[in-house]
């Protein structure tokens, strides 16, 4: 089913409502996490990237030591979907379970 990417209101009454510190950086949903070391953040990292497989919707990640930077839109849309807002709740959900 192809997405369709969500309109600037849209996107900015989401984001009011996204917990977390996520932001609009380059026209993508941009957060960036902060862990206690490397083991967590690889450790979040695995954990959210079997969510993004089930989803079928997968990140842009760079990962350094404890940081993780994710940036989420929806390629085929040209821009941000509700797919990216409920990997963005879904990463925040992990996120929360490790004490972030």
């Amino acid at each position: 089913m192809a997405r369709k990417a969500l309109q600037q209101k849209d996107i900015d009454t989401k984001l009011a409502t996204l917990n977390g510190t996520w932001s609009l950086r380059s026209g993508k949903l941009y957060r960036e996490f902060q862990f206690s070391d490397f083991v967590q953040a690889f450790g979040f990292m695995s954990q959210a990237a079997l969510v993004a497989e089930r989803m079928n919707h997968h990140p842009e990640w760079f990962n350094v030591y404890r940081t993780v930077r994710v940036e989420l839109a929806t390629h085929d849309a040209k821009g941000i979907t509700d797919l990216d807002f409920e990997l963005a709740a879904a990463m925040n959900k992990i996120a929360a379970s490790a004490g972030i």
